[in-house]
């Protein structure tokens, strides 16, 4: 079996750093691996064949890290030397190293993340590799692009990436976010048998506190609603997409960007919600109709005037479009007095507070809404007619 031993080479000028290295004893062959740590000999133990420092040295977290590090390095050869020798195969020093390199490439949580936004972008799941690219940008900028092996993540570092977030302002959902995807992919390398579950992530928040929904009354709706725009058509369009995902029920903005001519049929748009693949039924109304009379017909295959070009851009001109329409609902909420952060999303909430200020049961809001996977909506009604559903709204929009 193959033995290690950590060195320490001097630097051939006096006062400069030297190089920690590995040797690899195997078959009375000797073969070195070099990291890339540097310290001083002073701060070289060679009776332990370890870095040491001083409670007072102003490099002390410093050779710590480089200690731990250290560690990591022998366990992983260690790790390897032991799967080599239980796959009853022959092999050199130089396959080991081969081996470390090739381990570090694979599996260090950037490329591991990489590869793991690959395959979802493969797979069609856009979202979920938009929501893993946003948090492994948010990372490395924590680590200054420093990347970091996936058995080196522990409770220290995410306590610091934590604390980061904090510093900057960053809400505790937000962190929590974050947080949730890096543990699902440190999950995912566990399942993998690439690393054993050390529990980095037992120090920090991964939970999801209650926000304030920010619904809207009937009577700021009207306001919104009423606003001559005319001589503003960035607002009068921002009003308008407001607008339309209120009557649609509170439907999602990627939802209305995405429904197609082909849904409505009859005075009924059917459509899948993107978020839960629940099937709604929505009667199309003459408000909504008035709203898209507004606008030229679009000459894609989609029904609302927000993505007006079939193509291979079409997600990032949906994003694009939401953000320009959430920049100026902004400057709508102040022509009519309010503090709340007007966004599309605010859309949802408003409808649905304001179906549940009209009397309306809490089932029919529900099903209207497409809550069908959240427990609290079960309790009430599995399924409802949606002529239910459209009287409910029916009854909202006769309030306008």
């Amino acid at each position: 079996m193959a033995s290690i031993k950590v060195k320490f080479r001097p630097s051939t000028v006096a006062g400069h750093k030297g190089t920690i290295f590995y040797q690899i004893l195997h078959e009375r062959k000797q073969r070195q691996l070099f990291s890339d740590y540097h310290v001083f000999p002073s701060e070289w133990d060679e009776n332990c064949s370890m870095v040491t420092t001083t409670k007072r040295s102003e490099r002390k977290s410093f050779i710590l890290s480089i200690r731990e590090r250290i560690r990591w390095d022998v366990e992983r050869l260690n790790k390897i030397i032991r799967k080599l020798d239980k796959n009853g195969l022959i092999y050199t020093a130089d396959e080991i190293i081969d081996e470390f390199h090739r381990h570090v490439n694979e599996y260090s949580l950037f490329n591991y993340m990489e590869r793991m936004i690959i395959k979802l972008k493969q797979h069609g799941k856009i979202r979920t590799s938009e929501t893993y690219t946003s948090t492994l940008n948010s990372f490395k900028k924590f680590r200054h692009d420093e990347d970091v092996m996936l058995d080196c993540l522990n409770s220290e570092i995410m306590e610091a990436y934590e604390a980061w977030h904090q510093q900057r302002g960053i809400t505790p959902n937000t962190i929590s976010f974050y947080t949730r995807i890096l543990r699902a992919v440190y999950n995912r390398a566990v399942e993998e048998e690439i690393i054993e579950n050390r529990n980095p992530f037992r120090h920090v928040y991964t939970g999801v506190n209650k926000t304030i929904k920010r619904a809207l009354p009937l009577s700021v709706i009207k306001k919104i609603n009423a606003l001559d725009l005319y001589m503003i058509p960035e607002l009068d369009y921002a009003r308008d997409m407001f607008m339309m995902s209120f009557m649609l029920r509170g439907m999602s903005f990627i939802d209305m960007a995405y429904l197609r001519k082909s849904d409505l049929v009859n005075g009924y748009v059917t459509y899948r919600r993107r978020k839960t693949r629940q099937q709604l039924v929505i009667e199309w109304t003459k408000e909504m109709q008035t709203i898209l009379d507004k606008y030229p017909e679009n000459t894609s295959d989609y029904l609302l005037p927000i993505i007006k070009h079939t193509g291979l851009r079409e997600r990032s001109t949906y994003r694009n479009v939401g953000y320009n329409i959430n920049h100026n609902l902004k400057r709508i909420a102040e022509k009519v007095g309010i503090t709340v952060s007007l966004t599309l999303y605010v859309a949802r909430h408003s409808w649905a507070s304001i179906a549940k200020s009209k009397g309306i049961p809490l089932s029919v809001i529900s099903e209207g809404m497409g809550h069908d996977s959240e427990a609290t909506t079960q309790i009430y009604l599995a399924s409802l007619d949606t002529s239910v559903v459209d009287k409910a709204n029916s009854i909202i929009l006769k309030s306008l």
